[in-house]
């Protein structure tokens, strides 16, 4: 099967993805294609498998313990007061970690919610001028704690 996360990582092999942050030993830290939560990001596992439960008990200790590294680099790096994981697959078919920072910025209603109550449709576009600060940080940051393959 081909998902959006199968052409993500190729494209990511490949160098071809503007939104990779950097390799990790379990996949690719990747920027969001939105960021209506900035530094909003993800991990996709390489190689691509189904779901947590496919990968061996080592295999997921390696991709959680660098998911949470990517929460640290967030609280680090910006001014989100904490951090939501989400492991979901229901429209994608293959494992991928949402990664969003949270700020008390944020409207009430929608900081009292999950991310996925926002306007997707209408959120802000990754921009690489932009964006690209932060992504350079955060592979600073995951580089010096060891995470970067």
């Amino acid at each position: 099967m081909s998902t959006l996360i199968h052409t993500r990582v190729e494209m990511c092999r490949a160098g071809t993805n503007p939104k990779t942050i950097c390799r990790v030993q379990s996949g690719w830290v990747v920027i969001g294609d939105v960021q209506f939560l900035p530094g909003y990001s993800l991990i996709l596992p390489d190689p691509v498998v189904s779901d947590l439960n496919a990968l061996s008990m080592p295999e997921r200790e390696v991709y959680l313990r660098e998911v949470s590294i990517v929460g640290d680099a967030l609280l680090e790096l910006t001014d989100a007061y904490r951090v939501n994981y989400e492991i979901l697959g229901n429209s994608e078919a293959a494992l991928h970690a949402h990664i969003f920072p949270r700020y008390l910025s944020e409207p009430e209603e929608l900081r009292k919610s999950p991310a996925w109550f926002y306007d997707w449709q209408n959120a802000v576009p990754f921009d690489a001028d932009r964006d690209g600060v932060l992504m350079r940080e955060m592979e600073l940051y995951l580089k010096e704690k060891g995470v970067v393959a």
